[in-house]
């Protein structure tokens, strides 16, 4: 017997099983990285209403998430995985307070802060190219290079760790 996935489960755009959903201004749900693709490619318009989008926020739909996990946990024996609830993306705000704590470290000389401050933007890049492109368009790539010139010019020996952390995060900025 062939499983069928329920047609509000499914994404409009990709018609997969929805991991992340959200939800439009046109009050429509799709999945997270599907809409984004759409966005990103330039699109203005909801793919399924074709109305303009009045703006591009995008709300987790926790209701239906939850729904589809029931589901997932239901059909196990079907071979369906329960879908993980997607971690909480981070904001320009976050970024930006971060961007300044790193900055105000390494006026302080506090490599031990600079480097933790570097390990959580690495981490967080890691878990999303959505959570990569806020970083990146908040300004951490200016921060990150003013924090290695701060370090270096101090000692190169003493801080190699913190400068190799720098310079793998600075890698994925450009």
């Amino acid at each position: 017997m062939e499983l069928t996935i329920p047609t509000h489960f499914r994404c409009p755009i990709s018609l997969d099983l929805m991991k992340d959903p959200v939800t439009l201004s046109t009050g429509i749900t799709y999945d997270r990285e599907s809409i984004e693709k759409w966005i990103d490619a330039g699109n203005i318009t909801c793919p399924v209403t074709n109305q303009v989008l009045r703006n591009f926020d995008q709300i987790p739909n926790h209701s239906i998430r939850k729904m589809i996990q029931d589901w997932c946990v239901e059909n196990k024996s079907c071979g369906v995985e329960r879908i993980p609830t997607p971690r909480i993306p981070i904001t320009p705000y976050e970024v930006t307070d971060i961007r300044s704590r790193i900055v105000a470290a390494a006026r302080v000389g506090d490599a031990g802060k600079c480097q933790e401050l570097v390990g959580k933007i690495k981490d967080l890049a890691k878990e999303s190219e959505r959570n990569r492109r806020c970083i990146v368009g908040n300004g951490i790539g200016s921060a990150l290079a003013d924090s290695f010139e701060s370090f270096a010019r101090f000692s190169v020996d003493a801080h190699v760790n913190l400068l190799k952390e720098i310079l793998a995060a600075f890698t994925w900025t450009r």
